[in-house]
């Protein structure tokens, strides 16, 4: 029999089409994705006239009187990447108002794209590196009621019993478990993850011409790891950072496995030792200024002999310490957040600064000796929950701030602070980052003017809202459950 359909057939009347994924990021930093099919001969027009959104279904965009929003695709972004059986073009847009309104307030991008502006103009760009943790597992799994135990008005949340995570490397589960807190660069044997971090890499390079530095397993059992890649461009970084996430969790349901990013999913409510180590997105940052032609890096310092750090290097640190309070609203913006920051875990806790000391919420890193090309200061903060576009223009923005007012980091803490005594700390001035979310928002609404170079005052209280809901949702009952419902896929 004759095939009739016009399946793979192409006409002068119908011309072939392709299709397109065009990415962007709500509020609290979710990496969404509109579909088109196009003409190849119409792509011109998708970039410039741009596609359609409804505002209103988008978390912090616009309510639903004034939803009508554009997507402009950046031409820098496209690429054509595999995406189940079909080869198909992928951008990512930024967001504007409608009706020819101008860019959206709302639009996390638009946040670092100003940043970026005002660095500009005084001749400086910004480098950031982040290193994003995360944990691969084989299971999650919910552990129902039975229908007859539970009242049928009951949420389909009220009927979850437990929660319960599987991981090849667990001991009971797989033929060579490890430790907790004990699995940073394991032997290959014990390593269930290799192939996985190598096809990560293989298609950040291959697809979207993304380096990759490093790729190792993490300290925690269970599958966590860390993939990290080259310095760049506030911006750029930002967008990085949302494609490798969306590149492991895709790569994990291909192997029939789910990529969680919740700062903290192996906690014991009862006993914080029977945790494991939750996982971070360090970000290193540098300033650059052009001077003779040349590339300089603002924080290198070769005669200073602590650590070759500049003096606009400290006053940069100054500024993150001075608001370390607000920016944990931004950079440990969830709940969960704050499971991870506490004592004995590698999670930062206390507000100070030193060279290689990882116990300290920032650190100079002194790998390298008298070298301006790797001198930046790492913020240890942040973690995977953290909208990158926010996150990283918030710290740079408080370093700016330090260097604007002179900030003086006071003396830098060499010794383990999580041992020191709290009569030790005192005399450092060493001070507690927000121990909930609900602190952080408090300092944020305090503490928010340094903000105002990228931050829309909207979009900050639009930002507060929001979080505010989630801990209403959660209300007193911040279960591993709770938690898992609420921050499974963040």
């Amino acid at each position: 029999m004759e095939d009739t359909s016009m399946a793979g057939k192409h006409t002068t009347e119908s011309p072939a089409k392709d299709f397109m994924q065009i990415r962007y990021t709500d509020l609290l930093g979710k990496f969404l994705a509109k579909y088109i099919q196009i003409d190849k001969e119409l792509m011109q027009d998708v970039f410039r006239k741009g596609v359609g959104l409804d505002g209103s279904s988008v978390k912090g965009f616009a309510t639903i009187d004034e939803s009508d929003m554009m997507l402009f695709p950046d031409r820098k972004t496209l690429r054509k990447i595999p995406l189940s059986n079909y080869e198909i073009y992928t951008v990512i847009a930024d967001v504007h108002n409608g009706f020819s309104q101008g860019r959206s307030i709302k639009d996390p991008r638009s946040v670092s794209q100003a940043l970026e502006e005002h660095l500009a103009v005084n001749q400086i760009t910004c480098q950031i590196g982040a290193e994003v943790e995360c944990f691969i597992f084989d299971q999650i799994l919910f552990e129902m009621y039975k229908n007859n135990i539970v009242d049928n008005n009951m949420t389909q949340l009220e009927k979850v019993k437990n929660v319960s995570i599987l991981s090849t490397e667990q001991y009971g589960v797989g033929k060579y478990p490890i430790r907790r807190k004990s699995g940073y660069d394991v032997p290959t044997f014990q390593d269930s993850l290799i192939e996985f971090r190598f096809e990560v890499a293989d298609i950040l390079k291959k697809f979207y011409d993304i380096d990759v530095t490093n790729m190792n397993h993490e300290v925690a059992s269970s599958g966590q790891i860390e993939i990290n890649f080259m310095h760049d461009y506030l911006t750029q970084s930002a967008d990085n950072v949302q494609i490798y996430k969306d590149i492991v969790r895709n790569v994990a349901k291909k192997h029939n496995k789910i990529a969680n990013f919740m700062p903290k999913p192996i906690f014991d409510p009862e006993n914080p030792e029977n945790s494991d180590n939750g996982s971070g997105m360090h970000v290193s940052i540098s300033l650059w200024s052009k001077s003779s032609g040349k590339n300089l890096n603002l924080f290198y310092d070769e005669a200073d002999p602590y650590a070759e750090l500049s003096q606009t290097g400290r006053y940069f640190i100054g500024g993150i310490l001075d608001h370390a309070g607000a920016l944990s609203a931004i950079v440990t913006p969830t709940i969960n957040s704050y499971k991870r920051i506490i004592p004995g875990f590698e999670a930062p806790v206390y507000v100070a600064w030193a060279r290689g000391n990882r116990s300290a919420v920032v650190r100079v890193p002194i790998n390298e000796k008298k070298s301006a090309n790797s001198k930046r200061i790492e913020y240890r903060a942040p973690d995977p929950s953290a909208n990158p576009y926010l996150a990283f223009s918030a710290i740079v923005a408080a370093g700016l701030d330090g260097i604007k007012r002179k900030v003086d980091p006071a003396d830098p803490v060499s010794e383990d602070i999580y041992k020191m005594s709290d009569t030790r700390r005192r005399e450092f001035g060493v001070k507690v980052l927000p121990g909930s979310l609900e602190e952080g928002l408090a300092e944020l609404k305090t503490d928010s003017t340094f903000l105002n170079v990228c931050f829309h005052s909207d979009l900050i209280n639009t930002y507060l809202d929001l979080k505010e809901k989630e801990i209403l949702e959660l209300a007193d009952d911040q279960s591993l459950i709770n938690q898992f419902m609420l921050y499974y896929d963040v």
